[in-house]
């Protein structure tokens, strides 16, 4: 994932500083899924020109969080059911593959900043009283440490492809309405223990059981959902 750094860098500041707003407001639910985007609408909110406004969408384009259609414009990425399911499938993969791989490769350094991150995850997570669970991108972000200490640039490239981002938005949006902040806090604590452990095995058992909680907790709204749109509840 070192090519958001890069692009980052090769951008102006300007729309560098236009990108990460309105990706953490995607990201943060602040703009909806699926909602249209109205390029005049934004240039006035954010006080640039429409050049500048495209080129940061184009960006987020190509982290998978915003879609363009001949005639119908941009709009923000929106998942079926199904598709998320996927995604969070083929998530329990890698992120198990990427643990088991930072069990060999991390440092012990490294993995003392792995602790000192989820101890400033927890004072964030007490500030906003429990009710989410944000990360910011890059080295404030649990999973992405933890991919970039498994040293496999293929499985950083993967992600990066799109995935990552769309992991990001779910993740922020589905620990908001439920108590999984504090729970996913103590998920992430075991896990580094087992990496600080250098247990392969158990690192990789904890972090796919992460992620299959986190899958399963989608799986049981969308059927709350469905129970409630057919007046069974």
């Amino acid at each position: 994932m070192n090519t958001i750094k890069n692009r980052n860098q090769e951008a102006s500041p300007l729309t560098d500083r236009i990108f990460d707003q309105l990706q953490d407001s995607i990201i943060k639910g602040e703009i909806p899924a699926g909602s249209k985007i109205s390029e005049p609408e934004l240039s006035k909110t954010y006080g640039v020109s429409r050049g500048t406004l495209r080129e940061a969408l184009s960006r987020l384009e190509e982290r998978h969080l915003v879609i363009r259609a001949p005639n119908h414009g941009a709009r923000v990425i929106s998942l079926s059911y199904e598709e998320l399911i996927e995604t969070y499938q083929i998530r329990e993969v890698l992120g198990g593959l990427g643990c088991r791989l930072a069990v060999r490769n991390m440092t012990d350094s490294e993995i003392a900043e792995l602790h000192k991150l989820l101890d400033e995850h927890e004072k964030s997570i007490k500030e906003d009283q429990g009710l989410s669970y944000y990360q910011q991108e890059g080295e404030f972000d649990f999973h992405y440490r933890i991919l970039q200490g498994s040293r496999n640039k293929m499985l950083l490239a993967i992600l990066d492809g799109g995935l990552y981002q769309l992991i990001r938005m779910y993740r922020y949006q589905f620990s908001t309405d439920s108590p999984r902040p504090l729970l996913a806090l103590k998920e992430h604590h075991r896990i580094v223990d087992a990496i600080e452990e250098r247990d392969e095995d158990l690192a990789e058992l904890l972090m796919r059981r992460h992620i299959r909680i986190a899958r399963i907790s989608v799986e049981q709204r969308h059927k709350k959902a469905l129970a409630k749109e057919k007046g069974d509840v």
